[in-house]
């Protein structure tokens, strides 16, 4: 809504908006693309580069209509921008595809900056960012967590290392991954490796069940929120880890009477395992394809009917084998610390 206000004020502010030149003089632009009808001028960038979103789709300026594969293509267009390229793609741009007898794209999305400790990212302090350093000092999926996870899209945030190693750590290394261990230890010291029968199951974990996290994952993407959406799949690992305290199954198991609550307690945290795998997948890949391979299922990620998978809790059969490994996110530490 912010930048909707934005864009319709410009719109309003007759004399800030005027005229737009799609040229720019050779004398002061030495590059670009030269206008076929005054070669004194070259074409003004955002006059140009936005017709690539059409090329890109396979758009045909000598076509006397357009080929099927552009027009299903244009008819689901989206355009993702950062906030300070508003004014073309919310004023220029649909403009122009008017013009040319176009319909506008269906949705325009903008993302604020991030800044560094509190202060605007620029050559002049010297205080840019490498994703490459950062993949090479915390690992790429623990980078590309922290980034989805911080932001709320449309504001800017900050970037800090310690806020990185803090926010992997919460989520990952000690909700995530630690209800990974537990499980698959647990899994492996009492039901000999393999997913045990869920015999009369236990009504304890529709509570799990109950929290509907697919499709509150799948309404906050489609609102581009992946902060809101990774929430919710905390809130599911927490409240899985949760009911492992409660239950206890390391307690129920050595007894006989118990003992087949404790198996049908691992049989459903084994399956939030899978399901977890599943909602991690499109933000986690890499890691998310471990667990999965851990329970057996290296495609998980791949399976046609994701929202059905996600949203059932008892697709891991009983019987599986199972593989506990490493750390699934091992803990990060400040760089130079000895730990």
């Amino acid at each position: 809504a912010r930048f909707r206000n934005e864009a319709l004020a410009m719109l309003r502010d007759e004399s800030g908006l005027g005229d737009l030149s799609i040229s720019r003089p050779k004398d002061r632009l030495d590059w670009g693309i030269e206008l076929p009808f005054d070669r004194d001028h070259v074409c003004y960038v955002w006059f140009d580069a936005l017709i690539s979103y059409l090329t890109g789709a396979g758009y045909d300026a000598s076509a006397s209509r357009q080929s099927p594969e552009f027009e299903a293509r244009w008819a689901s267009s989206e355009h993702l921008i950062g906030k300070d390229i508003l004014k073309p793609h919310a004023i220029f741009w649909p403009i122009m595809l008017k013009a040319i007898g176009l319909e506008p794209y269906r949705h325009l999305s903008v993302h604020g900056f991030w800044n560094v400790d509190d202060r605007k990212i620029s050559k002049s302090l010297g205080n840019m960012v490498s994703p490459l350093a950062m993949s090479d000092r915390y690992g790429f999926e623990a980078f590309r967590w922290f980034l989805l996870r911080e932001i709320s899209f449309g504001l800017d945030a900050d970037f800090s290392e310690a806020a990185l190693i803090e926010r992997v750590n919460a989520d990952l290394a000690n909700n995530v991954g630690n209800l990974a261990s537990r499980t698959l230890n647990l899994v492996e010291r009492f039901a000999d490796g393999a997913v045990p029968e869920p015999g009369d199951g236990d009504p304890a974990f529709a509570e799990v069940v109950s929290l509907g996290t697919v499709a509150r994952v799948e309404a906050a993407l489609e609102q581009l929120q992946p902060h809101v959406a990774l929430a919710a799949v905390l809130e599911l690992a927490s409240a899985v880890n949760r009911y492992l305290d409660t239950r206890a199954p390391w307690k129920l198991a050595k007894d006989p009477e118990t003992r087949p609550l404790a198996l049908a307690a691992l049989y459903h945290t084994a399956n939030a395992l899978r399901v977890l795998a599943l909602l991690l997948s499109p933000f986690v890949p890499a890691a998310a394809r471990s667990l999965a391979e851990r329970l057996g299922e290296p495609d998980l990620a791949e399976r046609a009917d994701w929202p059905a998978e996600a949203a059932d809790f008892s697709r891991l059969p009983a019987g599986r084998r199972i593989e506990r490994g490493a750390p699934l996110f091992p803990r990060l530490e400040p760089p130079g610390s000895d730990a």
